[in-house]
């Protein structure tokens, strides 16, 4: 018969049900986070798949009553309208504003004109 180790020897168990099942990294969660993380998930999918429904691009095919559609744009074009054109618009706005900003000029008279070293007499 096996003499049984002192309290020292034997590994401290954790507190809790015997023959649980061990924790897993998902535990620290709580359920509600769970719940709003499912929740959350579902919308995004159901969204989705009710955007993807709505918009059938089976139905561009059909012709609408006095529906003329122009020219298509060349890759030249699509790009010069949708990329440069927009960077264009970004770089004349900020040079504007770099050329018309005025906040070095703004100076405080209150501290332009204090001295930090006293005027000693002896």
């Amino acid at each position: 018969m096996p003499t049984p180790r002192p309290a020292a020897d034997r590994p401290a168990r954790p507190y809790g049900t015997p023959g649980a099942r061990p924790p897993t990294a998902f535990d620290t969660l709580g359920t509600v986070d769970k719940k709003n993380a499912l929740r959350a998930g579902a919308l995004a999918a159901g969204t989705t798949l009710m955007m993807l429904l709505m918009s059938s691009p089976a139905l561009a095919l059909t012709r609408d009553d006095g529906d003329d559609p122009g020219t298509g744009l060349s890759v030249i074009e699509t790009l010069g309208l949708y990329v440069l054109l927009p960077i264009g618009l970004f770089v004349v706005i900020a040079g504007l504003v770099m050329a018309l900003d005025k906040s070095h000029q703004k100076k405080d008279p209150t501290s332009s004109n204090v001295r930090t070293k006293a005027d000693a007499k002896a």
